[in-house]
């Protein structure tokens, strides 16, 4: 069986971790094929609602290094709409705490969905 990932992301590109109603979109920075892992810088965590959607600005935060087999490409048409939103705004010089524990809550929820996800499969 062919393990390799089919994965092209490219420096820059767009990509998209999606957990529930919420997705965190991040550029990437590099590809790290050999331990299938990929340096993102995070640049929105959005929350589909019926309520109007929920956009926190991530541009200041920490990158992240995740598993590569959890990316998709983010596609231009739900990026745009939503970046827009935040590209009129600065960024501030020092990201809130607020907005530090809700990227840290979502990756936590994230990986344990993962673990979960991966031990099913054993």
């Amino acid at each position: 069986m062919n393990m390799d990932i089919d994965v092209n992301f490219q420096p820059g590109q767009i990509v998209s971790l999606e957990h529930g109603d919420r997705n965190l979109y991040a550029e990437v920075i590099q590809v790290v094929l050999s331990r299938r892992l990929c340096w993102v810088r995070p640049l929105l965590l959005v929350t589909y609602t019926p309520e109007p959607t929920i956009i926190i600005d991530l541009r200041d935060g920490s990158d992240l290094l995740w598993p590569i087999n959890l990316f998709r490409h983010a596609l231009d048409t739900e990026v745009i709409a939503v970046l827009s939103q935040i590209l009129i705004k600065e960024p501030k010089p020092e990201p809130d705490l607020a907005v530090k524990q809700q990227l840290h809550q979502f990756i936590q929820q994230l990986w344990q969905a993962y673990q979960e996800g991966v031990g099913s499969r054993e």
